[in-house]
């Protein structure tokens, strides 16, 4: 038998989700739902015609079924509950914002310093961070203590995305 290719495999990127937050999203109709109701509480009822507006028709029925999935899931609530004339309107939201995108292919050549440098500055601060996380009560594992971290990340990200704007 001979090797055709092999390829050394360097890990350069983690996603951290659960399966549940996973399955939820796989479809893409759910994954539009989530960037709509980003910051904007809507009814079923919008949710369908702002879906609509970006090229996905699907039945009202399909939208709750969706919203439902999503819900058990924990990536969208109930926020807001309405009664006008006998009949109950609920209003999602959600306070996860879902980061999608197409990658240019030149993404790496044209960012590779810039992000090798600011890593290697990030890098210092995981590895002080390391050892505080992995002498956390309950769970001990390695992989929960990464898990930490990264949890402790992305929330850092968040609010430098989310106060990027103002001033």
């Amino acid at each position: 038998m001979s090797t055709l290719l092999e390829k050394q495999i360097k890990v350069n990127r983690i996603v951290t989700t659960s399966t549940e937050h996973a399955r939820a999203i796989e479809d893409p109709a759910r994954a539009k739902v989530m960037e709509i109701l980003y910051r904007q509480a809507m009814s079923a009822d919008q949710i369908a015609t702002a879906l609509k507006k970006t090229g996905y028709k699907k039945a009202l029925t399909t939208v709750r079924h969706h919203l439902e999935i999503l819900k058990e899931s924990g990536l969208i609530e109930v926020v807001k509950i309405e009664e006008s004339r006998g009949a109950i309107t609920k209003y999602y939201g959600t306070s996860t914002k879902l980061l999608d995108f197409e990658t240019p292919k030149d993404f790496e050549s044209q960012y590779s310093k810039v992000i090798d440098n600011t890593s290697a500055k990030i890098e210092k601060i995981l590895k002080g961070l390391t050892p505080k996380t992995s002498k956390t009560k309950g769970k001990k594992s390695p992989e929960y203590s990464q898990y930490l971290v990264m949890e402790i990340m992305n929330r850092a990200m968040t609010n430098v995305f989310e106060n990027s704007g103002k001033k």
